[in-house]
Parts: C-alpha cells; structure tokens; sequence
C-alpha cells in the first residue's frame, strides 16, 4: 500500500466520519471520492458501507433516548426498508441504476437548490404514517438498486419540524441497519477480500475520530440549523452523485 492510497483513505475517513457525526448520513458522499481514487469501486462501496455501519452506532448512542421514546415511529421507516433492499437488487436486471443515479440526482439538486437558501422551510406537522412507510421502502429500494438509501429519509425528514434529536433518532437508525443489510449481501458477494480488509483498516480510525467532531458540531446547532443542513446535504448528495456518473471524480 503506497503512501498516496493511505493519505486517500485517511482523508475519505475523516470526511466521511465528520459528517456522519454531524448528520447521520452521507459518509458515502463525502469519503466515495477519496476512496475510489485509490480503489477498485467494489471495494470503495464495501469499505463506504461497512464503516457507516460502525461509526454510525456512535451517533446512535446520541439519540437513544429519543430512539427508544419513538421507537414505532421509528420501525414505519426501518421495517419497509428491508423489504426494498431485496427489491432494489432484484430490480438490477430490468432497470439501468446509472439512468436511476441521474435522475434522483436531478430532483436532489432541486429540491436542495430551491429550499436551502430560502427563509422559509417546508414544514410538515401533522402525523403521516403511509407516508413514512412509503420513504422507507423507497429508501430500502434506492439502497439495493442504486446505494442511495439515504437520499428518500434525508428529504423527508428535512421537511418535518421535529427537534433535530428526534430526526436524527430516525435518520441514523434507518442508515445503520439498511448498511449492514447492504454489508451483509456485499461480503457473500465476496467483496471483501484481503486487500480491503487492509484499506478498511487505515480508514476506520479516522473516521471514528472524526465522527466526535461531527458529533460535537451536532450538539451546538438548532433545529432550524439542522434541517436546513439536511436540505443543503440532498443538493451536496445530488451534485455529488451528477459529478461521479459523469466522471468528474
């Protein structure tokens, strides 16, 4: 492993971890652009998925008391999602994921760009089960066909005005378990091989460093401060996504 690949790693850990300490979601996002400079993409995704997974237990611990207080809530989102994973990856076959990439990237880079630099966000008050239900399966499909399991919950849950604690209580939790699902299908595909076993072990550290930070930035914003950082994390996700399809990174 050369110096250049564990600078990569070191620093795709730090940015992935940083804003999985702060958001809950996005490690893909921020460390993919490291990782796949240095790696083969299935080892990228694999390493991306596994370490969100990890560090994404220490954010759990965060809002565990809003997690157990809001755990039907909680379970609307979760419980269609592992019904999408599987549906996702069957739909491989029939549907071309990059064309599916563009166009969820088009509608986050709406989304993002309209409402992130408005004064007034989008607000959703009252109770909506269907609907909560509908984002976890759309996320659990997005993450088996695409890996964008993220991108349904981190819009949905930007609109609702809920105290940050009580999003993040959803948000996290639904990321950790559709990635281990995705870890788990990832490792009997034999993604993980001795070689990334050994890039996984130079990202880890740094990404359980930097998800304290994160954490810590978490803890000293508002709400309203949160949710528009989740709006302007979708318009990130989109131009993030627009740029690795068109090969820019």
């Amino acid at each position: 492993m050369t110096s250049e690949t564990i600078l990569y790693l070191i620093l795709g850990g730090l940015a992935g971890g940083f804003i999985n300490g702060f958001a809950g979601t996005g490690t893909a996002l921020f460390a993919l652009g490291f990782f796949l400079t240095v790696l083969e993409p299935k080892s990228a995704v694999a390493i991306v998925a596994l370490m969100s997974a990890l560090i994404g237990l220490q954010g759990l611990f965060v809002v565990r008391r809003e997690i157990f207080a809001n755990t039907a809530r909680l379970m609307r989102f979760i419980v269609p999602g592992l019904i999408g994973v599987p549906i996702g990856i069957s739909l491989l076959r029939y549907v071309d994921a990059g064309t599916l990439r563009l166009v969820v990237a088009g509608f986050l880079i709406f989304y993002g760009g309209y409402f992130g630099f408005r004064r007034a966000l989008p607000r959703f008050d009252r109770r909506t089960p269907k609907t909560d239900a509908t984002v976890g399966l759309a996320g659990g499909i997005l993450g088996g066909l695409a890996s964008l399991s993220g991108a349904p919950p981190a819009i949905w849950l930007s609109m609702r005005p809920w105290p940050k604690h009580e999003t993040r209580a959803v948000l996290q939790p639904f990321n950790v378990v559709i990635l281990s699902t995705t870890v788990a299908m990832l490792a009997w595909n034999g993604a993980f091989d001795a070689a990334t076993w050994a890039a996984f072990a130079v990202a880890l550290p740094a990404g359980l460093l930097a998800v304290q930070l994160g954490i810590f930035a978490f803890r000293r914003v508002s709400d309203d401060q949160f949710r528009r950082t989740l709006i302007i994390l979708c318009l990130a996700l989109g131009l993030g996504i627009l740029a690795r399809d068109l090969g820019l990174f």
